[in-house]
């Protein structure tokens, strides 16, 4: 593998050594990939933290090849709120790809290059137990068909893998108390995920920057942004369409005990080191640390 290089900086190296024997949780989004450099980049920037004695987790998505593989096999795929309606023809086939061919090829490619990964999925050890999704609209239910909502994970498998230096690389399938499969939002499986395993950061990697408040102008890029004004952005339109259920996934990591979350670029090779070293993309916070000042006498 051609691999890129990462100079690090006296400033970088402070920030691993705070990192050390801490545990990061990065959701790697399906779109990335079919990015070769951007992967080589993922694979030595994983080898560095990991050298440095820091815990990995990675949860993946793999919506486009799902997509691919549902067109070769005749069937249509159809979104509601950003949730893939999944019936029982579908979830054989998001099944096969995610904990299959996805799966064990990302496992199999970071183990090559000298990481210690298994490949996972959430239906392995009742690792992710789910219910079904139920989806209101006007009043009237919404069957997504087999969409899980999780109701518990399973921490103390996760924990024995971590402590014992190994990367678990997780499949967003879950399964319910009858044994049946499930789909489930990757950004959501990562977010509670990185909750039940106190992570310290969340680093949703994704195709794009970060939060803007204008999608047509770079220069809206927010470097942060806190809970109250996710909802406020929401409320007023210009926060929309799929970025509304991530930064609800955002919220829902940092309530159930992840210390921040980023949403990142990653597109972009090392985007993952930018985001711990120079805090690129977007910061979700709970609040911001208001400046006080104390009068002198």
């Amino acid at each position: 593998m051609n691999r890129q290089h990462y100079s690090l900086s006296i400033k970088d190296l402070l920030i691993i050594n705070g990192l050390k024997s801490k545990t990061l949780l990065i959701k790697y989004g399906g779109s990335i990939m079919d990015n070769a450099p951007a992967q080589d980049a993922f694979i030595e920037d994983l080898l560095l933290l990991s050298s440095m004695g820091i815990k990995l987790v990675i949860v993946h998505g793999g919506g486009p090849e799902i997509s691919r593989q549902l067109i070769k096999s005749g069937v249509e795929s159809k979104f509601i709120n950003g949730l893939r309606v999944t019936d029982k023809e579908t979830i054989e086939v998001v099944e096969m790809v995610l904990s299959g061919k996805i799966n064990k090829k990302l496992s199999s490619n970071l183990s090559k290059n000298g990481l210690t990964a298994l490949g996972i999925s959430g239906t392995d050890s009742n690792l992710i137990k789910v219910k079904k999704k139920l989806l209101y609209e006007n009043g009237q239910k919404i069957d997504l068909g087999f969409v899980g909502e999780i109701i518990n994970i399973n921490k103390e498998v996760l924990l024995k893998l971590i402590d014992s230096n190994i990367i678990p690389v997780i499949s967003p399938i879950g399964s319910d108390d009858q044994g049946n499969s499930y789909n489930i939002n990757a950004d959501s499986a990562a977010a509670y995920i990185s909750g039940a395993v106190n992570a310290e950061k969340l680093l949703i990697m994704t195709d794009i920057d970060g939060v803007y408040i204008d999608k047509s102008d770079p220069s809206t890029l927010l470097k942060s942004i806190t809970v109250e004004e996710i909802n406020k952005y929401t409320d007023s339109g210009v926060i929309t369409g799929g970025m509304i259920p991530k930064l609800e996934c955002c919220i829902n990591a940092l309530s159930s005990g992840t210390k921040s979350v980023h949403l990142i670029d990653g597109r972009v090779e090392h985007s993952l080191l930018s985001a711990l070293f120079n805090d690129q993309g977007t910061k979700i916070i709970f609040e911001r640390e208001e400046m006080t000042c104390q009068k002198i006498v």
